[in-house]
């Protein structure tokens, strides 16, 4: 089974290297380029997987990870955040709000391939 994965991220740059990436690994990708979007997207596509960017327009990845969790339909969906701010403060706040694990950027290509395949519960290639 092809797993969905949505990449939320506002930064065009980045959601075209990432969805290259995870399209390459034969994952279907979904994207949404504002906290909002990738909110309604969630609900209506309910991907196994979000990476999450934490600074976006109209809700930031806090708030969207935080809703996602209040959602018992979307219990299962696992929430990477990606993130510029680096601090400890902010690492932990994601995962108090429910991430089930968290990257800075930069971050490497392969880094982050180990971890999608770890989250979902598969053996690394």
């Amino acid at each position: 089974m092809t797993h969905k994965i949505l990449i939320a991220d506002d930064e065009p740059n980045i959601v075209i290297s990432l969805e290259y990436l995870l399209q390459r690994e034969g994952y279907a990708v979904l994207v949404a380029r504002d906290g909002q979007e990738a909110l309604d997207t969630i609900a209506r596509e309910q991907p196994a997987l979000v990476l999450l960017d934490v600074m976006m327009p109209h809700k930031t990845g806090f708030e969207v990870c935080q809703a996602v969790r209040a959602d018992e339909a979307l219990q299962g969906t696992k929430i990477l955040m990606l993130t510029a701010k680096g601090r400890e403060t902010d690492l932990a706040k994601g995962l108090a709000l429910g991430a089930n694990a968290y990257m800075t950027k930069p971050f490497s290509t392969r880094e982050l391939v180990q971890k999608v395949a770890e989250l979902l519960g598969e053996a690394p290639a």
